[in-house]
Parts: structure tokens; C-alpha cells; sequence
């Protein structure tokens, strides 16, 4: 028997593993020490099943097992990736009392490190550290890795120094994975120390780690040291350093290293196609991309999907969406799913809506399931909410919907369609809601004027541990931007402030508006004041703070740095100025501006060509206000109305309805406020029939139900024109209940033509509805003394008298 189990570790150690089976087979009664060493043997060699097999036979046959069994076994468990055999073990190894071995324990921990239970790995781990050997160190660092607590990957290589257990080369790759992972060069640089120290650094896998972590962090002149210094480099660290500079944006760089790694000779895989191709996704480089699509037919890598699809998603993403679609249609697998997705990906990105949707509704009648990246991407183009619920019903029949990136792109769609709820209700069902998510959903809450909510999701996210990016910050501040005091701005101001972002430009830009808007422009000033590079988007927001204010010397003040700064002022900063009633009284600063608009090729520029149009009009300058409109290139709804409007208060009706007429013709459909101004001139000019046609084609031709101020119009046309009589029977005919305006007009029409009858009525109504009116009582008390009605002049006297009314004391500019 003795020689027969040495014969039998000689087959094993020499790999003879048929030799050893039939060498097996052959003896009569094998002892306890063959069994082991076929379990052993077959575990060393990768045949993780036959060394469970012969395990299984050897306790079906009554045989008992060892530490040297159990040990064995175990690692074959985790071979296999066999969480249910393992635990099997482990309760066998209870009831036999091996448990407590070193040999078994290890064992467990690298099965439970090794398939994704690394809480259970490290409860018994940490049962027993000074015991571990290096071994048992590697597998715990590698679980941590694998798990994603790189965090406590660092954390256990420190430990395992501080227990004086020697690094191997396998614990300086994990290491350095978490590193990797966590983008944390000063650890990197620490660990690329040590490894020189122990000598480690010849090793290749170790030495493409330390290029891998250096390029990560974008440290690529130290990556590119490390790599040349390596003796040996295989595809995997060309494969990395080619990645770094693709990651970097370095194109050039990518390009060249790829060129010399064929030079010296390294086989290239997919993985480094794929990560070339990447840098081969712009415009400018398109040839190159297609001297690699020729490369790729020559090497025999054009029948990998993969790497297919790789070059489909590299033509779409240069801008020759044609190629990828002609390189998709020449493939014979092109119902591949790879390739299904990647070509919908590729029509989304260069804004092909139809194609994409179509692709997408013959991969679903082919029976093909597309993947995350393809829903999400029709889901980012659509803004039709029944295409998007039926986008959505197909995910909860796959079983899609808890995915978070598919369901944040989900939710975001409804958000788009401004459907908060629908929205809110998917976010909800996320598993795991990442930052992305979070920002996404307070940003819908506050674009659709839901602050409050907003401001509740971000305290919940808070809550949840998630610390706010950019982004969060963004839609937070733009929420507490609608409130009336900047109190809970204050707030988010507070953990902007705490975490490191408040001299950010975007984020100092979105504080002004915040405090300018909350009318806190003292706070707005400061922020401003704080921000060393300051932009065109954060000063036009604290002029605009300004001006809403009032405060235009200090608008313009802030519009001069700008200026001294090389900033640009755009549009919204000169509109902003231009709409401040406070420059009524500064007449001489807005032809300032006006020059200042006409030096930077702005007088063409529809809002503000607008805007320059009103502050004309409110000064009286109607010839200005033309001039300005004549330079606007293509004048939209607003300006018509706005020089439409100004015409009639200005008493140049004929000129107002001119320009209503060739406003129609361009095919702008007029709104409430331009019939206003078309109604206000047919007012001025006493065009009674003309009045009423309009009045009638609102509702008739353009489905605008008239307001009071539109009937208030009517009652004025009416009233100038003598006709007091039809305006009264128009008023009693109105379908809305008439205000005081409306009877002001007519009592103003009467005090004009001396009905002192209807005028009686007029200003009974008036004062009906605003009893502290002093012009209706001071109106009829005239129109009574015209006509000596002396008596009822007194009664409206005392009256006045009683009620304690009293003329407000008027007031001048000059």
C-alpha cells in the first residue's frame, strides 16, 4: 500500500492525472492517505469536480476525513465557485471538529472571499489574525477588492503589515487594485515604494499595476516611466497605458503606443482593439479609425461581436453614423444583440429618433432583449409620453425596471414629460439610488417648480449618507432660488461651503442667483465677491439681481467689469438692464446702452431688441422704438406685440394696425396682450366696426376667450365715440362680471360728453365695488356742476366728507 500511494503522488505531482485514475482504480482497498492524495492531487491540477467527486465516494464509503481532507476539499469548493458544496463542508468540518484548524480555516475564508461573502470571510478572519498567513492576508485583500471595499482593502494591507506578515506579489497587486479603484496616488506612491523595497516591481502583473493606477489618476509621465522600466511587458500592460491616454484624452499618444506595441512584436487581443477604437471616436482621426477597421479584417478579430460592435460605436461617435450603419448591415450576425444595441446606441447619439426607434421595434419583433445601455439610451431621445409608458411596460415584463441605470433614465423621461408623479414613483423603486439618481430627481422636482420637494428629497439624501456633487448642489440651489427668503439657501449654502465647492464657478454662479432671487443681494455680492474666476453666466446673474433691485448703478457698475474683464455681455445681461423701470428716470444711460448694444452686434437679437422696444415706448420715444424694432433679423410674437402696443399708447393707431396686419401675414398667430394693443388702437382712432371684428375674431379665429382688459378696451372705443348708450348695453352684455375699470372707462366717456344719466350709473357701480375711489365721486360731482345741478354736488361732497376720502397728492419726476 505504501509504495502504491507513493506511486500514486508521483502521478499527481508529474500532472500523469489519467495514470493516477486507473492507478486508482486498480487498488484493492485504498487507505485514508490514497484518498487524500487524489483529493490534493486533483484540486493542485484545476480539476476542482473530480476532487469532489472522489470526496463524495470516499465518505459514501465510510471513510473518515482529515484537516488535509477538508482543506482539499474546500479550496476545490471554491474552484468550482460552489457556495452550497462549500457550506457542506463547513458543516462537516462542525461535526468532526476540524473547524478550528488553520489549514481548514483558511480554506473557508478564501471560498467565502472568493464568492461574494466577504462579511462571512472576515468574521472568521477576524476570529484568528495572528495566526494568518500570508495566503489567508491575499485572499481577504483580494475579497475586499472583489466586493468593492477597497476601502477596507488598504485598510487590511495595513494590518497585515502591522502583524509582520511579509507582502507577496499577489498582495501588491490587490493592494494596488484599491488603489486603483479609489484614484488615491498618495496610497499608490506609498505601496510603489514598498514594492521596490521587497523587490517586487519585476513581477509583471505588480508592474501593471502600478502603470494602471498612475494612469488612472492622470499621473501619465510616471505611468509611462513605470511601464518602460517593467523587463517584461505583455498585452495587459499595453493594453493599460493605451487605456491611461485614451482616458486622458491624449489620442496622439494612444495611437503611437498602440504602433510600437505591434512593432515589438506583443499579440494584441479585443481588449486592446476596444480601448484603441476609443481613442479613435473623433472626428479628426476618422482615417485612423479606418486603417484599424482594415487592420482588424487582416488579424481575423472582425468575427468577434465585441469587437464589431466597438467599431460601430467608434464611427458613431466621430460623427459617420453612415459607416456604422453600413459596417452593421455587412455583418452575417447582425440580429446579435451586441449589435442590435450598439447600433440604437449609435443612431441616439447622432440624433437619428426615427431610425433608432425603428431598430429598437424589429430587435423587440425578433424575439432580442435589448440590453440596459440600449433602453436607457432610446429612453435619454424620447419625450413622447406613450412611447415612454411603452417603453416602461416592456421593462417591468423583463424584469429591467430595478436596474438603476435603466430606471434613472426611467424616471427621467417622465421627468422631461413633466409627469413628477409617474417619476417620482419609479425613483422610489430603485434598489440603490446613486448620485446620479438623487441629482436627477431634486433636479425635476425644482425645473417644475416643486421646491419644496426638492428641497425634502435632498435632506432625505442626506439622510441616506449620500454626499451631494455638483449636479445635487445645482438643482438644490435652483429650488431655494423660488422661495421667498434665502433661509434655507443659507443652508445648502452651508454644506456647499463644507464640502469644498463654494468657490466653484458653477456653483458660485448658481449661489448669486439663489440670493439675488431670495432679494438678498447683499449676500449675492459677497458670494460674487469670493469667486476668483468669475464668468460670463455668474456676472450677467448679479447684474440681473441688480437690476430687478433697482439698484442699476451698481448693474452697471458689475456690467463694467465685465466688460474690463474681456466677458462678453450677452443677451439676458443687457435685457435685464433695459427691463428695470428704475431706468425711466435714466433716460441718458439707456441710449448708453443702446450704443453699447450696437458696438457688440446685439441690436439684432430678438429679446433684446424687445426689451429696447419697451423702454423706448415707456419714455415716449416711438420713432426709437421703431428704429429698434426695424433691426431686429427675424422679430418673434413678443416684439410685434410690444411695437404694436406702443403705437397705440402712443395715439398712432393707423401704424398700429399696419403693423398687426403685416404681423399676420408673416403667419405669427397673435396672443391676448396683442389683441390688447390692435383693440386699444382701434380705441384711439374711433374704429367702432373694426373693434368689434377684432374683438369677435379672438374667440372665432384664434381660440382666445377676451378678458376684462380687452372688454375695457371695447367700453373705451365705445365711449370715445359717443356712443354711451351701446357701451352700457355692452357692459350689461358682457359673459364676465365687469370691474371697476370697466365702469371707471364708461364714467370717464360720460364726464367727456356730459351724459350726467348713464354717468350717475357708472360711477354708482364704481363705488360699489371700490367704495375708497376718489375719482368716481370727484368725476360725477363735475359732471353735476356742469350742468348747475348744484344740490346733488353738495350730497357728493358730504358724502366724501363722511367716508373720509381725501385727493393723494401727486407727484413729479422733475
Amino acid at each position: 500500500m505504501f509504495l502504491s500511494n507513493s506511486l500514486l503522488n508521483w502521478y499527481m505531482r508529474l500532472s500523469a492525472i489519467d495514470d493516477a485514475f486507473q492507478l486508482f482504480d486498480e487498488m484493492p482497498s485504498p487507505n485514508f492517505i490514497s484518498w487524500n492524495v487524489m483529493i490534493s492531487g486533483c484540486n493542485n491540477d484545476l480539476f476542482y469536480d473530480y476532487a469532489w467527486r472522489y470526496f463524495c465516494r470516499m465518505r459514501s464509503m465510510g471513510n473518515g476525513s482529515n484537516e488535509y481532507t477538508y482543506g482539499s476539499v474546500i479550496s476545490a469548493c471554491s474552484g468550482l465557485g460552489s457556495l452550497l458544496y462549500g457550506k457542506m463542508v463547513y458543516a462537516l468540518t462542525l461535526k468532526d471538529g476540524y473547524f478550528s484548524n488553520g489549514y481548514v480555516r483558511s480554506g473557508m475564508i478564501e471560498l467565502f472571499s472568493k464568492n461574494s461573502r466577504f462579511d462571512d470571510a472576515l468574521r472568521l478572519f477576524d476570529d484568528w489574525p495572528y495566526e494568518q498567513n500570508v495566503v489567508c492576508w491575499n485572499n481577504m485583500i483580494n475579497g475586499a477588492v472583489k466586493s468593492g471595499d477597497h476601502g477596507r482593502a488598504i485598510k487590511l494591507f495595513h494590518q497585515m503589515r502591522w502583524f509582520a506578515v511579509i507582502p507577496n506579489n499577489i498582495t501588491f497587486s490587490g493592494a494596488l487594485g484599491a488603489c486603483n479603484a479609489l484614484e488615491n496616488d498618495d496610497m499608490g506612491k506609498n505601496i510603489h515604494a514598498l514594492v521596490i523595497k521587497h523587490g517586487a516591481g519585476q513581477d509583471v502583473f505588480v508592474g501593471t499595476g502600478i502603470s494602471d493606477l498612475y494612469s488612472k489618476c492622470g499621473l501619465m509621465d510616471e505611468a509611462i516611466k513605470n511601464f518602460f522600466r517593467m523587463p517584461v511587458q505583455n498585452v495587459v500592460s499595453w493594453t493599460a497605458m493605451i487605456s491611461g491616454y485614451v482616458q486622458k484624452g491624449d489620442v496622439v499618444s494612444a495611437i503611437k503606443l498602440f504602433g510600437e506595441m505591434r512593432k515589438v512584436g506583443v499579440e494584441v487581443n479585443k481588449y486592446t482593439i476596444t480601448s484603441i477604437l476609443s481613442a479613435c471616436a473623433k472626428s479628426y482621426v476618422v482615417d485612423v479609425a479606418m486603417q484599424m477597421h482594415s487592420w482588424i479584417i487582416k488579424s481575423g478579430l472582425a468575427a468577434d461581436s465585441a469587437v464589431i460592435a466597438s467599431m460601430i460605436s467608434t464611427y458613431s461617435k466621430a460623427g459617420e453614423v453612415h459607416l456604422s450603419e453600413l459596417l452593421y448591415l455587412e455583418q452575417d450576425n447582425c440580429d446579435d444583440e451586441c449589435l442590435w444595441n450598439v447600433m440604437i446606441s449609435s443612431f441616439v447619439q447622432n440624433k437619428k429618433i426615427e431610425e433608432a426607434i425603428n431598430l429598437f421595434c424589429r430587435m423587440l419583433l425578433n424575439g432580442s432583449k435589448p440590453d440596459n445601455f440600449a433602453i436607457g439610451s432610446m429612453l435619454s431621445i424620447i419625450d413622447c409620453l406613450y412611447t415612454g409608458r411603452q417603453i416602461h411596460s416592456y421593462m417591468l415584463k423583463s424584469g429591467l425596471v430595478f436596474d438603476l441605470c435603466v430606471g434613472s433614465s426611467l424616471f427621467t423621461m417622465y421627468s422631461k414629460c413633466g409627469r413628477l408623479l409617474e417619476s417620482y414613483e419609479v425613483f422610489l423603486q430603485l434598489p440603490d439610488r446613486d448620485i446620479v439618481s438623487w441629482a436627477s430627481m431634486i433636479s425635476g422636482f425644482a425645473e417644475h417648480g416643486y421646491p419644496h420637494k426638492a428641497i425634502q428629497l435632498f435632506r432625505e439624501m442626506l439622510l441616506a449618507g449620500s454626499k451631494p456633487d455638483q449636479v445635487t448642489f445645482m438643482g438644490v440651489l435652483t429650488a431655494c432660488s423660488s422661495l421667498v427668503t434665502p433661509l434655507i439657501g443659507k443652508e445648502v449654502h452651508g454644506y456647499v461651503f463644507r464640502a469644498g465647492l463654494s468657490r466653484e464657478s458653477f456653483i458660485g454662479g448658481a449661489l448669486v442667483n439663489m440670493y439675488s432671487k431670495c432679494g438678498a443681494q447683499d449676500l449675492a455680492r459677497r458670494v460674487f465677491d469670493m469667486i476668483p474666476q468669475k464668468d460670463q453666466v455668474m456676472c450677467s446673474v448679479l447684474v440681473s439681481g441688480y437690476a430687478q433691485a433697482g439698484d442699476i448703478q451698481e448693474a452697471l457698475s458689475v456690467l463694467h467689469g465685465m466688460l474690463v474683464a474681456n466677458l462678453q455681455a450677452d443677451s439676458y445681461t443687457i435685457s435685464s438692464i433695459l427691463g428695470s423701470d428704475a431706468l425711466l428716470k435714466m433716460t441718458d444711460i439707456g441710449i448708453q446702452l443702446h450704443a453699447l448694444i450696437l458696438k457688440i452686434g446685439l441690436e439684432s437679437d430678438v429679446s433684446v431688441g424687445s426689451s429696447l422696444i419697451t423702454m423706448y415706448s415707456k419714455c415716449g420715444v416711438v420713432n426709437d422704438c421703431r428704429k429698434a424694432f426695424d433691426q431686429i433679423i427675424k422679430p418673434d410674437l413678443i416684439s410685434w406685440t410690444t411695437m404694436i402696443v406702443s403705437y397705440a399708447q402712443q395715439g398712432r393707431s393707423t401704424e398700429a394696425l399696419k403693423l398687426y396686419e403685416a404681423m399676420t401675414r408673416e403667419g405669427l398667430e397673435p396672443d391676448a396682450v396683442t389683441f390688447v394693443g390692435v383693440l386699444s388702437a382701434c380705441s384711439h382712432a374711433g374704429l367702432v366696426e373694426e373693434g368689434y371684428s377684432h374683438l369677435s375674431s379672438m374667440s372665432k379665429d384664434y381660440g382666445i376667450e377676451p378678458h376684462l382688459r380687452h372688454y375695457s378696451c371695447m367700453v373705451d372705443l365705445l365711449g370715445r365715440s359717443g356712443r354711451l348708450k351701446e357701451a352700457e348695453s355692452f357692459i350689461h352684455s358682457m359673459p364676465i362680471k365687469p370691474d371697476a375699470l370697466i365702469w371707471a372707462t364708461l364714467l370717464a366717456a360720460c364726464k367727456l360728453h356730459g351724459d350726467v344719466d348713464i354717468g350717475r350709473l357708472a360711477a354708482k357701480k364704481v363705488i360699489e365695488l371700490q367704495p375708497s375711489n376718489y375719482g368716481a365721486y370727484v368725476s360725477l360731482s363735475n359732471m353735476c356742476a356742469d350742468i348747475g345741478q348744484w344740490d346733488e354736488v353738495e350730497d357728493i361732497r358730504n358724502l366724501m366728507k363722511r367716508t373720509r376720502l381725501s385727493k393723494e397728492p401727486g407727484w413729479s419726476l422733475v
